[in-house]
């Protein structure tokens, strides 16, 4: 892993991004519903975990020891059957609180009968990524949305300018059978944050008769952690969906920050634009609000300073 030993030391939380295609019983589901959250009050772990009968999603955030033992019971659970795990570090909790839930799909693409548990695109290891970047015979596809990929992205990879992963269907049935008669390439390789994206879309290009189908292993996560930064060809911050919001080429929190009226990430030029007002509007949302939702904003946000000036003068006494 590229993160050295002063960097743990410095960002002592550790995150684990994960997700596993294996097909689980509902008897299973509700067993790790009960025991997932136990875990995790038990062990102070914030994050994510979805269940559904295709397998399990999810990002935890906690101390190392915390985060490893989770692991270890969910792999128990699933039998053993290997999942990815992306591992991050970072000084403050990725997450304010734990949930864990049932879902129809653990990645939600709304097509049914795509199951990557029986068809999927072949794998591209981080190392042999840049090759297939380079690689003018192969289209490169960034299957995530659109403002993900307004923050970082690989030179020369396709954006389907989804705002959500559902729309990704509709892209490829009125898009992308043009691109491909157009471009004419020998593969396609498509890659999105952690793999999980990526790896469904893979089931849904071969479903509809797409040849030379492959994809990022581990995703964009796996590429940072894996290939050295001066051999890397990403450009930019990876967006993750956690209090983090991006991550740098070294997998720690990069600059921007969410706008809490509207959602989207803010660059430090953003953040210093006169349309910016802490947790009230941004440039992209200051015409999609009213005057009163930016009331009902501005005395939230005060409620959001005070809760963290209170975190603050409790760390200051416990040291």
């Amino acid at each position: 892993m590229k993160i050295d030993h002063m960097q743990a030391i410095d960002n002592p939380l550790k995150v684990a991004a994960f997700y596993c295609f294996t097909a689980i019983s509902d008897e299973m589901i509700f067993f790790l519903l009960d025991e997932l959250s136990l875990q995790a009050d038990r062990n102070n772990l914030g994050g994510t975990v979805l269940l559904a009968s295709e397998g399990v999603n999810g990002t935890i955030c906690g101390s190392s020891e915390a985060v490893l033992f989770f692991l270890e019971i969910l792999s128990e659970a699933l039998q053993k059957h290997p999942f990815d795990v992306k591992f991050s570090w970072t000084d403050k909790p990725a997450f304010r609180h734990f949930k864990v839930r049932k879902k129809a799909e653990i990645v939600t693409m709304g097509v049914e009968g795509i199951n990557p548990n029986q068809t999927v695109g072949l794998y591209v290891e981080p190392s042999d990524w840049n090759d297939y970047l380079n690689d003018p015979e192969t289209l490169v596809i960034d299957t995530r949305n659109k403002y993900e990929v307004g923050i970082g992205s690989f030179d020369g990879a396709l954006n389907p300018k989804t705002d959500s992963f559902r729309q990704f269907p509709k892209w490829v049935d009125n898009d992308l059978g043009d691109l491909v008669k157009e471009k004419d390439p020998k593969r396609i390789a498509m890659f999105c944050t952690g793999g999980i994206r990526c790896e469904k879309a893979t089931s849904y290009l071969m479903s509809k008769g797409f040849k030379g189908i492959h994809h990022l292993r581990g995703g964009i996560l796996r590429y940072l952690q894996e290939v050295p930064e001066e051999e890397s060809l990403w450009n930019g911050e990876c967006f993750v969906f956690d209090q983090r919001v991006a991550l740098n080429q070294h997998l720690l929190p990069g600059e921007h920050q969410l706008c809490y009226a509207c959602g989207m990430p803010l660059d430090l030029e953003s953040r210093n634009s006169l349309h910016y007002i802490r947790g009230v509007q941004c440039h992209y949302c200051e015409d999609l609000f009213s005057d009163l939702d930016r009331i009902r904003f501005a005395e939230r946000q005060k409620q959001f300073d005070k809760r963290e000036q209170s975190h603050q003068n409790l760390s200051r006494k416990s040291t």
